[in-house]
């Protein structure tokens, strides 16, 4: 097993509370009113106090508003001392022109809850590189709409750190332990960052990897341009989530492709199955968070807290 290293100062947001106020930001594409407005209530429902921009409507092309709309409405909410979480409001596209333009002294020295997936892979990861914030991959708003799972995510932001995660079902390619840095979300997002300053360092970490609408070809040149460029060879552990809407979901082309991954690592482990992407059910997970794979169990295992209490 790989040492695990912490390569940085990490900061930890605090947990969430009933009562506490929470921002909805919408840093990629545009939203619908009525998801909006079902999502605003299931909040309040909750026991939360809500905030989100006047203009959170916008709609140009496939963007929510303008690129300095979206960093405005982002800055605010987390410049706000009494929002203590945001939520994105749904992914699509934007966040990879905003990232360059982010102030991180402020997202640093002000450390809340980001939770999102998708087109937010790009933030979630980018912020934890440049400031050490732990940031959630998870639901967002539409899609806690959609699964109604909003209730599990407060109550899982609200309560302890969980300590593993047991999933079911899980596959073991190859089995072995690995500790170390989560990171990850979306393939197309994470390679998107590949050679830019944004991209976190994977040496010695976990990467897990979900994506949506896309062919194995497209998966499988992706892959092999991460091992082209040395990515995949710094990380210990791989986790393959959900590659929903795609020829994946056949069985021979998730065979192809979990072979290709087998292919292009070396003596990692791998496991397929996880329950994180687009589907109905997408874990939490902390990215930046310390973990572990333990393949004998199948358990991925939470080395420390993801939130301050």
């Amino acid at each position: 097993m790989t040492a695990f290293k912490a390569v940085k100062q990490k900061i930890k947001p605090p947990v969430l509370k009933k009562g506490d106020r929470v921002g909805i930001a919408a840093p990629a594409g545009p939203i619908d009113r009525g998801m909006l407005l079902n999502g605003l209530n299931m909040l309040k429902e909750l026991g939360l106090e809500v905030s989100y921009a006047d203009d959170i409507g916008n709609h140009e092309n496939y963007l929510a508003g303008s690129d300095e709309r979206r960093l405005k409405e982002f800055h605010q909410l987390w410049a706000d001392p009494e929002v203590k979480a945001i939520i994105a409001a749904r992914g699509g596209f934007g966040c990879s022109r905003l990232i360059e333009h982010l102030d991180y002294d402020l997202i640093a020295g002000n450390p809340k809850i980001l939770i999102g997936f998708s087109d937010l892979t790009i933030m979630l990861n980018t912020i934890f590189e440049k400031t050490g914030l732990i940031t959630f991959h998870g639901p967002m708003l539409s899609t806690m709409v959609r699964d109604g799972n909003g209730r599990e995510i407060f109550n899982q932001l609200a309560g302890p750190s969980q300590e593993e995660i047991k999933a079911r079902p899980l596959e073991i390619l190859r089995d072995g332990n690995a500790q170390g840095n989560l990171l990850g979300g979306n393939l197309t997002c994470l390679q998107n960052l590949t050679g830019t300053q944004f991209m976190p360092d994977g040496q010695d970490a976990l990467l897990f990897i979900e994506d949506v609408n896309e062919p194995a070809y497209k998966i499988d040149r992706i892959l092999t341009h991460l091992k082209m460029i040395g990515v995949l060879d710094k990380f210990s552990g791989i986790i393959l989530g959900q590659f929903l809407n795609s020829d994946l979901q056949q069985q021979d082309d998730c065979e192809l492709i979990w072979g290709r991954v087998l292919e292009l690592t070396d003596t990692i482990p791998v496991w397929s199955g996880f329950p994180v992407g687009h589907g109905k059910k997408n874990l939490l997970l902390p990215v930046g968070g310390a973990a572990q794979m333990d393949s004998n169990s199948g358990v991925l295992r939470f080395l420390e807290a993801s939130r301050t209490e």
